[in-house]
């Protein structure tokens, strides 16, 4: 199962992610093996697995790397020794194996009881600031919702407000081309009324001239 899940790290991740490589990291293996064999556990990416351990993990267990490398370094030694030594009894590289293997279980059990205690103290602490994070963001979300909301109102009533503004010019604008055409129509009319009255009007008297009527 090596799909990517989108839900966030628990403590049992980060705590297998933590024990898997702290066990390469003593058996001499890669971080990159570490990493495949964990999201073979818990479902997620070894690219995730190595940025989770990168980002987060890794800082908490520094000196827990510190003692995985010195054991894997002791153990290298032990095999060297081992190849130098060929001439080394069957009985007594079994029982020095056996007390190695041995000292090894003990430590690795104490390493192990320490880190969960130490990872647990640490995480109780992260996850309350992270808690705290989160309720702080819930509440700045909530705010800019409002915000957005209160906005929205306010943008539909300016946009009805500037539909009545234009209706109202439109109006208006109407209104004043008819009354442009009113006193245009006026004008003529009074144009042609004073062409009317400045022309001399004239009659016949009985006697057969014109005369002019004032």
């Amino acid at each position: 199962m090596t799909a990517v899940r989108q839900d966030a790290w628990s403590p049992d991740d980060d705590l297998i992610l933590a024990e898997v490589t702290l066990r390469h990291i003593r058996e001499g293996s890669t971080q990159l093996a570490a990493f495949e064999e964990v999201g073979e556990r818990i479902g997620r990416t070894s690219a995730a697995c190595g940025f989770r351990w990168n980002s987060c993990v890794r800082k908490q267990y520094e000196e827990a790397i510190q003692i995985a490398k010195q054991q894997r370094q002791k153990r290298n030694y032990m095999k060297k020794q081992s190849y130098a030594a060929p001439h080394v009894s069957s009985v007594g590289t079994a029982e020095g194996e056996e007390r190695a293997y041995k000292n090894d279980a003990v430590t690795e059990e104490s390493l192990s009881i320490d880190t969960v205690i130490r990872f647990l103290r640490q995480w109780k602490g992260t996850y309350q600031e992270l808690h705290r994070q989160i309720k702080a963001l819930e509440r700045e979300l909530r705010d800019k919702e409002e915000e957005l909301y209160s906005l929205r109102e306010h943008n539909e009533k300016l946009m009805s407000e500037v539909d009545n503004v234009q209706t109202d010019y439109r109006a208006v604008n109407d209104d004043y081309k008819t009354l442009i055409q009113i006193m245009d129509r006026a004008r003529r009319l009074t144009v042609l009324n004073e062409e009317d009255e400045a022309k001399p009007r004239f009659k016949m008297d009985a006697n057969g001239n014109l005369e002019r009527i004032e």
